[in-house]
């Protein structure tokens, strides 16, 4: 069954029990050695350097903030706090205080992690998507449901998902910061699948903007069937130079050596190239190719 009464989170789920009178011990202290892990975890990775920073701080002042966990026969089952309780067995911990709370169902075990995860931003948007897969697989819930739950629009849900689309070196590229999401979700825009990886090289090599990416990836996708039709022989000779029918030849050569939207245009015998770019950064870059050109 799908609930609503998770959407605000643990946060609220603790105020709830705090406000009900009949709910003794709301924080206990428990042994790390009877807490499982959470089987519904979204977030993938936890950063060593990190852990290791928090243990330091655990040993000087004690964990500040109880983790929280549910009964489960005789131990306990993390609901949030992986990182912190991770962080306490380094500090050589035996105990842990931690909120004891009422969650019945592996349903709301696995909301709960996503929305705490997500609250405190702590998920990559890879592992967010892989959440919101997960919850629709082995629960059937609708996109609009899932953004009910975390806050979000379908539409935002939709385009998260599609993310997990992308060729795997990608995804990694992302998570090393060599490219940002809006990068990825840039390149989910190319209509030629095999084209991809080809833009991503580009965005590395020329440390691209987002925006700078976005409009070279629409010219592309408009040129594509343009691009798909031209004739790939290059024709050199001066008599042929100025026969309209092979601009398109002599464009998307220039557009490969350039890297960037080229347009020809002819009138009599004469004319002009306009070559885009889309950036300062995109200006510079060109600016080094004519004076390579020059040196040459």
């Amino acid at each position: 069954m799908k609930t609503n009464r998770l959407g605000k989170g643990i946060g609220a789920l603790i105020q709830d029990k705090l406000n009900d009178e009949s709910s003794d011990n709301i924080i206990k202290n428990i042994l790390i050695d009877d807490i499982k892990m959470n089987p519904f975890q979204p977030r993938i990775k936890f950063d060593d350097n990190k852990i290791n920073k928090l243990a330091k701080s655990i040993k000087e002042k004690g964990l500040i903030t109880p983790i929280s966990v549910r009964n489960i026969k005789n131990s306990y089952q993390l609901i949030a706090g992986e990182r912190r309780l991770r962080a306490s067995k380094v500090a050589g911990l035996k105990d842990i205080p931690a909120y004891v709370l009422n969650i019945e169902t592996d349903l709301e075990m696995m909301e709960l992690a996503l929305i705490e995860n997500l609250q405190r931003e702590d998920l990559d948007i890879f592992e967010e998507a892989q959440a919101y897969k997960t919850m629709i697989e082995k629960h059937s819930f609708s996109h609009e449901e899932i953004g009910k739950i975390v806050g979000k629009s379908r539409t935002n849900i939709s385009n998260t998902l599609r993310l997990l689309k992308l060729p795997k070196e990608i995804m990694e590229s992302v998570r090393n910061n060599e490219i940002t999401p809006g990068h990825a979700r840039a390149l989910l825009g190319i209509k030629n699948s095999s084209k991809i990886k080809e833009v991503w090289k580009r965005i590395l090599e020329r440390e691209e903007s987002v925006r700078s990416t976005e409009e070279f990836i629409s010219y592309i996708n408009k040129n594509k069937v343009e691009n798909k039709n031209s004739n790939s022989k290059i024709i050199r000779s001066k008599e042929n130079f100025f026969n309209s029918d092979n601009f398109k030849v002599f464009e998307n050569e220039l557009i490969e050596i350039m890297g960037t939207k080229v347009i020809i245009s002819k009138k009599n015998k004469t004319g002009k190239v306009e070559i885009s770019f889309f950036s300062d950064d995109d200006f510079n870059r060109l600016i080094e190719i004519f004076r390579k050109i020059n040196i040459e």
